[in-house]
């Protein structure tokens, strides 16, 4: 095994999370609320590699289910721009959004609503709350009898994942045509591993900063400081190199030999363990 390449790739990995527009992916983000997840892995000549994780989700602020692509490797190409930088996030909606927009209201279900158009396929859509528990979805029912759409996603997904995953040809919009699809992880075990913002270095935040009585400022300082002291530690440990699933598609990646990727820890990425997504 080539330890120099293999240590490149967790290298990496450990230090994707530059700015909001290029970082490592989350299974909880705030606005989001995860329904399903999956890892692409993909390997090609001269030691160019790529991982892109798909997350599928209910967006309340886009109104609509998404499929956010977030690409990690050594060879991305044709990167969106985002205010002048480059981001390493693309998002498909394979849900069409004005039919859903006609079945869905603040964020549930319509009582009259049958099915979702999903890639052109007009699939049905339970307003069964039994079909939901014994799928061991637990629904939320904010008002009595109401199913979310992301509890109508997550049933959905069981029984109709090849329309909501994503296809070659999205998945290949930032990787090079001569990297190959070596390996696809349904579950695995996930540390969530966020971009901390130091605001100690933000320039909007200096500015209202230094405006502050001199009492006040210095609590903050000594507060920020704390935390991002907390932040870095938690950081180290949740860096990908850190554990064993990354170590272990650094090694796959490295030989090519997908064998190599026997998981011992259990996985977690199922969309239940990750019950704070979509909490603002």
């Amino acid at each position: 095994m080539d330890e120099t390449f293999r240590a490149e790739i967790l290298n990496t990995l450990d230090n994707y999370n530059v700015n909001e527009y290029r970082s490592f992916f989350t299974l909880s983000h705030p606005y989001t609320h995860t329904i399903d997840s999956r890892l692409n892995i993909f390997a090609g000549p001269q030691n160019k590699w790529a991982i892109v994780c798909e997350v599928l989700g209910y967006t309340p602020r886009a109104d609509c289910i998404t499929l956010d692509l977030i690409y990690l490797g050594n060879c991305l190409i044709n990167l969106k721009l985002v205010n002048n930088r480059s981001s390493n996030h693309r998002r498909a909606v394979p849900v069409d959004t004005d039919q859903f927009r006609e079945t869905v209201e603040h964020d549930a279900l319509k009582p009259e609503a049958t099915g979702w158009l999903v890639r052109g396929e007009m699939i049905p859509v339970s307003q069964n709350r039994k079909d939901y528990a014994d799928n061991g979805i637990e629904l939320k029912e904010f008002e009595p009898g109401e199913i979310s759409a992301e509890e109508v996603g997550r049933l959905l997904i069981l029984k109709y994942a090849h329309l909501f995953r994503a296809t070659d040809e999205e998945l290949y919009q930032s990787l090079p045509a001569n990297l190959n699809k070596i390996l696809v992880i349904d579950e695995w075990y996930h540390r969530e591993y966020y971009l901390q913002m130091n605001l100690l270095e933000n320039p909007e935040f200096l500015s209202q900063y230094k405006m502050m009585p001199e009492p006040l400022r210095q609590l903050l300082h000594e507060d920020m400081i704390k935390r991002n002291e907390f932040d870095r530690i938690e950081r180290e440990q949740n860096r990908p190199s850190s554990y064993e699933t990354w170590q272990l598609l650094a090694d796959v990646i490295t030989t090519g030999d997908i064998s190599l990727y026997k998981p011992t820890l259990r996985p977690n990425s199922h969309w239940s363990n990750w019950p704070d997504s979509g909490a603002l």
